[in-house]
């Protein structure tokens, strides 16, 4: 191509170029109070309680299953916190701020700090089943935490791991809801009298 077509060419490859990147859509940090900050804090919240107790129940049962179960809780959620907290970190907005009340956290299936407690102190049979049992209505909170995050417009981030949260806490549910069963035990009934009818993760 002759060098004084060329020229004219590239200026209007650039200019093509300049003009799509202003007009281009940009994903801006989110505010204070939209659902990504929110949904955010409070997951990272619910996950620290879960692994709370996961390493309560490693350092009390000797069954290899629930062993290996805790492990796999504590190391991925650990992991979803450190994903969360650097969420927050870009987008400018501090780790604390506000999060879930005494009882809306109930609502979402957290325990109390006294049933916590008792996985550390029932005997180690009793302190399985109690973890399970806490465990199986924690998770059954995570699921109705993401579900309005699913539903909603958010960055694709966010609901990637609203997504990724859901199907392995469900998947979680299943088994652990058999190992209640092989225990001679039942869940303990969901959170905040969630009807989960319809999405009943207790079925293996």
């Amino acid at each position: 191509m002759p060098r004084r077509i060329l020229l004219p060419v590239l200026l209007l490859l650039a200019g093509v170029l300049a003009a799509a990147l202003l007009l281009a859509p940009r994903l801006l940090p989110p505010g204070e109070q939209s659902p990504e900050v929110r949904f955010v804090r409070e997951m990272t919240q619910h996950h620290t309680q879960a692994v709370d107790m996961a390493i309560r129940i490693r350092e009390r049962s000797r069954d290899p299953q629930l062993r290996t179960i805790a492990l796999d809780m504590l190391l991925s959620q650990q992991e979803q916190i450190g994903q969360m907290r650097g969420w927050l970190t870009i987008w400018g907005r501090p780790w604390g701020g506000e999060g879930m009340s005494a009882e809306h956290a109930r609502m979402m299936g957290m325990a109390t700090p006294a049933e916590v407690a008792r996985i550390s102190t029932l005997p180690p049979r009793q302190s399985e089943v109690q973890f399970l049992q806490l465990m199986t209505r924690h998770h059954q909170g995570a699921l109705a935490m993401v579900t309005p995050v699913l539903e909603a417009r958010v960055r694709p981030e966010v609901r990637a791991l609203a997504a990724q949260i859901q199907n392995a806490q469900a998947a979680e549910i299943r088994l652990m809801t058999t190992l209640l069963r092989e225990r001679g035990a039942q869940p303990l009934p969901a959170p905040g009298g969630m009807d989960m009818g319809g999405h009943d993760h207790s079925r293996p």
